[in-house]
């Protein structure tokens, strides 16, 4: 028996190999702009062409804590304090 394979796997970032699904999975654990998903995965921090894509699939209203962020609240903070 072979193994799974993921097939629809869509590259938002081809310089580190992070996916669309990967994104998503970090914006759902709370990275809620493109600077955050950096930290998660390091996508956007080499070339850069990725950022407007990642923007996109972080849209407008997506994240649950974005209101936070539009008004300049710390979403993170529980894991600032930990480092």
């Amino acid at each position: 028996m072979s193994p799974v394979r993921e097939v629809n796997r869509v590259y938002v970032c081809n310089c580190f190999g992070v996916t669309e699904a990967q994104v998503k999975k970090h914006a759902a654990d709370g990275a809620c702009t493109p600077r955050q998903i950096a930290s998660a995965c390091k996508a956007g921090t080499d070339c850069g062409s990725c950022v407007r894509r990642i923007q996109a699939l972080l849209g407008r209203g997506a994240c649950p804590r974005r209101d936070l962020v539009d008004q300049g609240e710390p979403v993170l903070s529980s894991l600032d304090e930990a480092a």
